[in-house]
């Protein structure tokens, strides 16, 4: 029955599937002997999700009519505005800006592909990625392409990233690349400034021969990355884009709000001309309206009762920071114990998760589940979410892990 184009579409979704099987384990075994490290939310130590208290507080007080009201297809121009305050702190170049509410950070890469990597042609991104973008391209017929992330010591590999926007660019007119940084999703990694910089004389030179990009720049995670204003500097880099370098930011209230479920973003638009960007919001308020017709109105109103008031968003910054430390601590645990284990490690940063490179992630993943621990396989090896694991259950993990992964079968 389904359209020829459709038929044998499948979402072959494992963390749900690797999750729902620890939760099984759990209720057999008892929470405290099965080690969940599919999860992709912030757990505290007694390994429960969690909510930034403030946000729970200001989320409950808010009057019905903001649960039950329509907002517009764009979102409330209060959020846009808040949106930006919150993307750029003090780092926001002087550039054409334009914001486009969307169904959480997935909608927002869904807006940014739809409407700018051409039918059929391939989109760039990290071969360490989000399994979602796959889907994100293939669903609206695009092709993802991807370039080696990392040199052998373990720095951005900016000689990958020239040659695949090159190549690409030799039979495209246009590009669309995704960036996940800082905390990258699913390692933890994160380009340096001068990694940004030449992400952007890569582009800047294309740019200079006609050819038309667009930098999607996914921010999910950038709330527990590091010092707000240091984890921002890569963002003055974008002043300089040419008239045909669009730049995208994806935004996401799920991480930096614990409002997971809630489904609201953002997809920011900057350019050095007016017209690029008159056209990304209309074209934003078209794809907007036809996908989800509008987004979580009192999601979007808490952010903007947050950002307008300076003490509330100081309060929201110290309870992100006690998160932060938190995850901190539980990879640095990790980290240390993965060392003097041998156990090969994707140089974390900051971040909800880290990542071990192995050739055969879902056979040790099936491997682990024997020993109750429940890791996820992912593109070049196997991520635990460091978000969620309660640092009584990390002693020993990486022991467990590299002896998991070289024994003989």
């Amino acid at each position: 029955m389904a359209a020829a184009d459709r038929e044998g579409k499948k979402l072959q979704d494992v963390v749900f599937s690797i999750g729902m099987a620890a939760q099984q384990a759990a209720a057999q075994y008892g929470a405290d002997r099965v080690v969940n490290a599919t999860v992709g939310c912030y757990a505290g130590e007694d390994g429960k999700i969690a909510c930034l208290p403030l946000v729970e507080k200001l989320y409950r007080a808010l009057p019905i009519r903001d649960f039950v009201a329509y907002a517009p297809p764009l979102g409330l121009d209060s959020y846009g505005r808040a949106v930006q305050e919150e993307v750029f702190a003090d780092r926001r170049p002087d550039l054409y800006c334009e914001t486009v509410a969307t169904a959480g950070g997935t909608g927002a890469l869904h807006i940014a592909v739809a409407n700018y990597a051409e039918r059929g042609e391939r989109v760039l991104v990290a071969d360490w990625r989000w399994a979602v973008y796959d889907s994100v391209c293939e669903e609206v017929g695009r092709k993802v392409r991807t370039f080696t992330l990392l040199r052998e010591d373990g720095t951005f590999h900016q000689e990958a990233f020239a040659e695949a926007v090159h190549e690409l660019l030799q039979t495209q007119d246009s590009l669309v690349i995704i960036l996940n940084t800082p905390a990258h999703n699913p390692t933890g990694f994160a380009l340096t400034y001068d990694d940004w910089r030449a992400v952007m004389d890569v582009c800047g030179e294309e740019e200079k021969k006609g050819k038309r990009l667009s930098l999607v720049v996914d921010i999910a995670y950038i709330a527990y990355s590091g010092e707000p204003h240091e984890v921002r500097r890569f963002m003055e880099l974008f002043k300089g884009a040419g008239e045909h370098l669009l730049i995208m930011i994806a935004f996401s209230m799920s991480k930096g709000y614990t409002l997971y479920g809630q489904r609201t973003g953002a997809l920011v638009g900057l350019s050095s001309s007016r017209a690029v960007i008159d056209e990304f919001r209309e074209l934003g308020k078209y794809s907007a309206r036809t996908a989800w017709s509008n987004v979580n109105r009192a999601a979007m109103t808490l952010l903007t009762n947050i950002r307008r008031d300076k003490t509330l968003t100081a309060e929201l910054e110290a309870e992100r920071r006690a998160f932060f430390d938190t995850i901190m601590r539980r990879a640095a645990m990790f980290t240390k114990e993965a060392r003097a284990t041998g156990l090969p490690m994707i140089p974390y940063t900051a971040g909800f998760f880290i990542s071990l490179p192995h050739a055969a992630p879902m056979q040790v993943c099936r491997r682990l589940q024997a020993r109750r621990i429940f890791a996820l396989p992912v593109h070049g090896g196997i991520r635990l979410g460091i978000c969620s694991i309660p640092e009584r259950q990390l002693p020993g993990l990486a022991a467990a892990i590299q002896a998991t992964a070289t024994e003989d079968r």
